[in-house]
């Protein structure tokens, strides 16, 4: 086992009972920190200072983490640009938190057959209208009830 001592020195490779002496000797605890490594590398330490010291990493680590979220945003072929305008801020405001936006044009009945790249310039409508700088993740694809694209934040 490879050991550390409480100040950071290195007492190289020795055994586990040798380890076990020194630990001892310093009134302090044989805290096994990587125990894949070859050899297994082993600290002198408090134990429960080092329980303090990893909570206290993880607790750090969690804040950093930022979970996104997809919002949805819902369109149709006849919405009014006001609504569009609405809905573009709000886009923006996601897209600023840093969420991933999926919107969706709602097709019904015979706007189903219609042509693709006039389905893709009312979804166009609103993308022009969001404020915020983004990438389009996923592009424009028909599905059972419209078009759907995922955009994300640039």
């Amino acid at each position: 086992m490879r050991v550390i001592g409480p100040a950071g020195e290195n007492f190289g490779v020795i055994s586990l009972h040798d380890a076990l002496t020194k630990a001892q000797e310093f009134g302090l605890d044989l805290v096994e920190i990587s125990p894949n490594a070859v050899p297994p590398i082993g600290k002198i330490t408090d134990f429960g200072k080092y329980q303090y010291d990893e909570k206290k990493k993880q607790k750090v680590a969690k804040a950093k983490v930022k979970t996104i979220e997809t919002k949805s945003l819902q369109v149709k072929i006849a919405t009014d640009e006001h609504d569009l305008q609405l809905k573009a801020k709000k886009a923006s405001e996601w897209l600023a938190e840093g969420h991933r936006i999926k919107v969706d044009l709602f097709i019904t009945g015979r706007a189903k057959y219609m042509d693709f790249k006039f389905l893709n310039e009312r979804l166009d409508r609103i993308l022009k209208l969001i404020t915020e700088k983004y990438k389009v993740a996923e592009a424009p694809k028909k599905g059972l009830k419209g078009l759907t694209m995922v955009i994300e934040k640039a």
